[in-house]
């Protein structure tokens, strides 16, 4: 199974990710950052195990973002 990690501190809040996977993501009111839903975290890291059937869709928001800040293990 693989996790996805994203890198919420260096987040430029470009709300792609949310666009592209609403059911993974929100965007934050408070400081407009992307938020990854349900998942942990550790200071401003956060994992989020994946099913099979959102891995592909993901691999794309990663690869959409503009900073690099997700990571797909």
């Amino acid at each position: 199974m693989a996790k996805i990690i994203h890198y919420r501190n260096k987040c430029i809040g470009c709300n792609i990710c949310y666009e592209m996977q609403p059911e993974l993501w929100r965007m934050s009111k408070k400081d407009g950052k992307a938020t990854l839903l349900k998942a942990t975290a550790k200071k401003d890291v956060f994992v989020l195990a994946l099913n099979s059937n959102v891995e592909l869709l993901a691999q794309e928001v990663k690869n959409a973002c503009p900073v690099k800040i997700i990571k797909i293990l």
